[in-house]
């Protein structure tokens, strides 16, 4: 059987990875620009996918936001059967 422990090591950069995503999202957000009247200047925009297998259940405020989602619940479906074929087929 094939050595895996090199997932661990996926798994764990990939960990890194969000966290450090989220700490730059978050000082993103507090750094706004604000107008003259003292109003924020941006739009709230949100988009979110919940992945129940392979099916995708899709949410957001704006269309644009909700179609850039769905472009990536759909990658991240056809990465997720590609996966399993071809763990399928290494494994059997």
């Amino acid at each position: 059987m094939a050595d895996l422990g090199y997932l661990i090591v996926v798994g764990f950069i990939l960990v890194i990875a969000g966290i450090a995503v989220i700490i730059a999202a978050i000082i993103r957000a507090s750094t706004r620009q604000q107008n003259e009247k003292g109003e924020d200047d941006t739009r709230m925009k949100a988009a979110g996918v919940i992945m129940i297998g392979p099916i995708p259940i899709i949410f957001g405020t704006d269309k644009k936001s909700v179609k850039t989602v769905l472009v990536l619940a759909l990658v991240l479906s056809i990465v997720f059967l590609i996966i399993s074929v071809v763990y399928y087929v290494l494994l059997r």
